[in-house]
């Protein structure tokens, strides 16, 4: 069920997740509201998935994204968080994220320790732009989703 509704393309605003990834792991991610993470097709496989995402009006960039529960940190509720491999000067909640999500990469699971978890992090991000440099992935990083209509911004 993890290919099937992919692309994915999906869009809303950018809200104060549980304050872990800049924090602990030095991997800062974008969360989306719970409304969005809601309107995510229910069958969408839980895990760690890449593509490309955009803030406002800005440049296009490659992501990996987590759909799920994060098992290490045994949250209760879904969530949807975008790491954007891009460094970016300020934070931008309250900003329009626009994410196309192409591929799957793994499932969710646990980790032994934290160490662990950002050694497998830094590998999906690797695996995350190797797949985002193939030809037939890069074409989505022009779609016109990501250019939102005047006033959107």
């Amino acid at each position: 069920a993890a290919m099937r509704h992919l692309p994915y393309f999906c869009r809303g605003e950018v809200v104060k997740g549980f304050g872990r990834g800049s924090k602990e792991l030095g991997i800062p991610t974008a969360n989306f509201s719970d409304q969005v993470v809601e309107s995510f097709p229910s069958d969408i496989s839980a895990g760690i998935y890449y593509g490309w995402a955009c803030v406002g009006n800005g440049d296009v960039h490659k992501m990996v994204l987590s759909v799920g529960w994060n098992p290490f940190y045994k949250n209760i509720k879904k969530s949807v968080e975008t790491h954007i491999i891009h460094t970016f000067k300020d934070d931008f909640y309250g900003e329009i994220l626009s994410v196309v999500i192409i591929g799957y990469i793994r499932s969710e699971k646990n980790f032994s320790s934290l160490e662990a978890l950002i050694s497998a992090i830094q590998e999906d991000i690797e695996e995350a732009k190797r797949q985002l440099d193939l030809p037939e992935h890069l074409k989505l990083k022009e779609d016109n989703f990501f250019h939102l209509p005047e006033g959107n911004q």
